[in-house]
């Protein structure tokens, strides 16, 4: 089914029949190492991560799979980083879980359950609406806060929009932390420091059920998932000590460039 894809990728062979070499080890472990830092910072990290894995030959639900397993150390990374941060937001972070996790059960049943030829058809629409949002996010949420009509609402709009994101999360997920962030910072008056905090913890939790859940049904690359896992757990470290002092445009540019190699890849 996914025959064609690989050959676009120049691999024909997928890495579910072979041991990875070290040249896809060291570009998986960088794209880890990238991921975990930027899922630290502001939430984005699967758009290297992914076209990684199916650049070295993982088709694309099983490219998915891994990648949302091997993020999750990354993920508890993140939240490690944050935690000072955190601790100010526990009574939010505790309400807003719950919505969270209901909505990553229904995401990663969705992706299980679609045809993988959904998947295919659907991924490039995902990684494209993830691009844009990281280009217009910081006007959009401008014009959003300016209203200030908006405020007596969003004790409402906060948990369903954690709710549809981690539905979106657990279908697929890349970009789902600056969607999350977008949403809590456009609607909540808490330093944003504190609300990346929450979002780290929301966006764990989502990918932690996700991953329970394929670790049980479905088909985990285990090889890649380790490189992903190490490296994106030091990646979270490095994204939460380097994070305030990183200009947004830079990592704009970053996912950008990553989203678009993963548009021309997929669509090809």
């Amino acid at each position: 089914m996914h025959a064609g894809l690989a050959e676009s990728l120049g691999d024909p062979a997928h890495l579910d029949q072979n041991t990875m070499t070290v040249a896809q080890v060291a570009i998986v472990a960088l794209a880890g190492l990238l991921a975990g830092s930027i899922n630290a910072i502001v939430g984005a990290g699967s758009l290297i991560t992914f076209p990684t894995l199916l650049a070295v030959g993982l088709p694309p639900v099983t490219a998915n799979v891994t990648n949302t397993v091997g993020l999750v150390l990354g993920n508890v990374s993140a939240v490690v980083g944050y935690r000072w941060e955190l601790r100010r937001q526990a009574s939010r972070a505790i309400q807003l879980s719950i919505p969270a996790l209901g909505g990553s059960v229904i995401g990663a049943a969705l992706l299980l359950l679609l045809p993988q030829r959904v998947f295919s058809y659907i991924v490039p629409a995902l990684v494209a609406f993830a691009v844009v949002l990281v280009l217009l996010q910081p006007r959009i949420s401008k014009r959003l806060t300016s209203n200030s009509s908006t405020r007596h609402w969003t004790n409402n709009i906060v948990p369903v929009g954690v709710f549809a994101t981690a539905v979106y999360g657990g279908y697929f997920g890349a970009a789902q932390g600056v969607i999350l962030i977008s949403i809590l910072t456009t609607l909540l008056p808490d330093p944003v420091q504190e609300l990346n905090a929450v979002k780290n913890l929301l966006v764990g939790l989502t990918n932690l059920v996700a991953a329970v859940i394929f670790v049980a049904v479905a088909h985990v690359n285990w090889e890649a998932a380790a490189v992903v896992a190490v490296s994106s757990t030091v990646g979270g470290q490095v994204g939460s000590m380097v994070g305030r002092r990183m200009h947004p445009l830079v990592l704009r540019l970053v996912i950008v460039a990553a989203g678009a190699a993963a548009l021309i890849k997929l669509l090809l």
